[in-house]
């Protein structure tokens, strides 16, 4: 995950992720595992199946912070996926798939969340 994250930090448009004060109240009123849990249900429906009507445009900049980690961390859609992840496109994406893109933004959301109180 180091590798991944060294990657994403040499690119512009990933770093100027934050987690505002709205997403950063929202982690600390629901607790982290309430956040999991949306982050897995949020990679389970927009992003894990094989086809999507509209990829590229599921994910919402902000609003939850699972949305912020998930464009910080390349996790947004499966283009990014691929060209990040080397999750190919038209296939769904696996449990063990789901689940490491779930630590990965869990990892992204507790760093911010300690670096930022």
């Amino acid at each position: 995950m180091e590798a991944l994250f060294a990657r994403l930090a040499r690119s512009r448009f990933r770093q100027r992720f934050r987690l505002g004060s709205q997403e950063s109240a929202y982690c600390l009123s629901r607790g982290m595992v309430t956040i999991r849990l949306h982050a897995a249900d949020f990679i389970a429906q927009r992003l894990a199946p094989a086809n999507l009507s509209n990829d590229g445009r599921q994910t919402p900049m902000r609003g939850h912070p699972v949305f912020v980690a998930q464009h910080a961390t390349a996790t947004c859609c499966r283009g990014c996926l691929e060209k990040w992840h080397g999750l190919p496109l038209g296939r769904a994406l696996s449990t063990i798939e789901q689940a490491w893109l779930v630590d990965i933004l869990m990892a992204w959301i507790a760093w911010h969340m300690k670096t930022e109180a």
